[in-house]
């Protein structure tokens, strides 16, 4: 094999970010592909092929020899092979190192302008998470960091920032928190949701908890039903940061850590905390904390409306019961690693492992 170029996520990130002219070329197999995959890209399934050193693994493939092409697998050892066939056509190649493992923790942001305030969406493209940066003023709160510290300090230094509080939606079992290292690190208290088990000393959230930022009022609204601490955050009447408890196209899953009479319980705790936030006007803006879909890099919001999820969620027009059992029969894979990723957001500590390894995967927050 000839040398190959390989490019990390970071440069891929930014490369797409830019609009660089590059064919995406993803190789995995169809049903890997379809959990998740990097926004405009490609797909050729030739992993069998390429593993077995197939020469012909890309016959009938045909791309734009004057645009670079990056190629794409899981972990970044298989699409070494694709970029060695294709820089042998003449291809200018590179291979994304750490393949989709690697894009896990790429990012992009969107932005929500309002009166008195503004919210930044981080987006993890690789994995659909969804934090927020709310900033008033020279003020600003965190909520449900999942990126590595230096994403949000880019963006605090850059507009000359204090931040003042980290929250959360509730316990993650899909990412591992940043929350409480970027709260230390900016020496600012970290107030989580209860009732909860960490195992670290943190500020409480309850339903009279309010967060002043600037000249804002950020109220907390408990949504018990993802999990028993789940707790939505309205800031000043226009925007709810909604947590796992409601999408833009579905609602939360009650099942992770629980049986299916524990899961029934939380899902008539759900159908009710769902009530709740539908009861608010119609015109306040709904952000999640996830997504389902690979984001792109538009600079899009990723919202909607307390009235358009109310019109057009299907499962959200049920009444208790049938919500009830159509939610448990819905209910998707459970998320890799989630029992793992659970303990160490308790333990408030994973020096010990590698992120990427753990987090990789799609999400599966929702029930749609």
């Amino acid at each position: 094999m000839e040398v190959i170029n390989e490019i990390d996520t970071n440069t891929l990130r930014n490369w797409l970010e830019e609009g660089k002219n590059i064919s995406v070329l993803d190789i995995r197999e169809t049903q890997e592909r379809k959990e998740w995959f990097i926004p405009g890209s490609i797909h050729f399934d030739a992993y069998v092929k390429l593993k077995a050193n197939d020469p012909a693994a890309l016959e009938g493939l045909h791309l734009d020899k004057t645009i670079p092409v990056v190629t794409v697998c899981a972990g970044g050892k298989t699409s070494l092979i694709a970029a060695d066939l294709l820089q042998k056509q003449g291809y200018k190649v590179y291979s994304l190192a750490g393949g989709m493992k690697g894009w896990s923790l790429s990012w992009n942001t969107a932005k929500i302008t309002m009166p008195d305030f503004e919210v930044i969406q981080f987006r993890r493209t690789g994995k659909g998470c969804l934090s927020y940066l709310v900033i008033s003023g020279e003020e600003a709160i965190l909520v449900d960091a999942s990126l590595p510290l230096e994403a949000y300090q880019e963006i605090l230094l850059q507009n000359n920032l204090r931040l003042k509080y980290v929250i959360e939606t509730h316990i993650h079992a899909d990412h591992l928190s940043r929350s409480k290292e970027i709260a230390a690190y900016n020496g600012v208290p970290l107030y989580l949701p209860v009732p909860n088990q960490v195992r670290f000393d943190f500020k409480p959230v309850d339903e009279a908890t309010v967060f002043n930022v600037g000249n804002i009022v950020v109220t907390a609204i408990h949504t018990p039903g993802h999990t028993l601490e789940s707790t939505c955050y309205l800031i000043n009447s226009k925007v709810l940061l909604s947590g796992d408890t409601l999408f833009v196209d579905g609602v939360g899953r009650p099942d992770l850590k629980a049986d299916h009479e524990v899961a029934k319980q939380k899902s008539k705790m759900l159908y009710r905390s769902l009530n709740r936030l539908l009861g608010l006007d119609e015109q306040i803006i709904v952000l999640p904390a996830h997504t389902s879909r690979p984001v792109d890099f538009d600079q899009a919001m990723i919202q909607s409306t307390i009235g358009f999820v109310k019109r057009n969620v299907e499962i959200l027009k049920l009444n208790e019961e049938d919500f009830i059992s159509a939610i448990l029969q819905r209910i998707p894979p459970t998320p890799d690693n989630y029992l793992e990723i659970v303990a160490k957001n308790l333990k408030g500590d994973f020096s010990d492992i590698n992120p990427v390894d753990l987090e990789a995967g799609a999400n599966r927050c929702a029930i749609s």
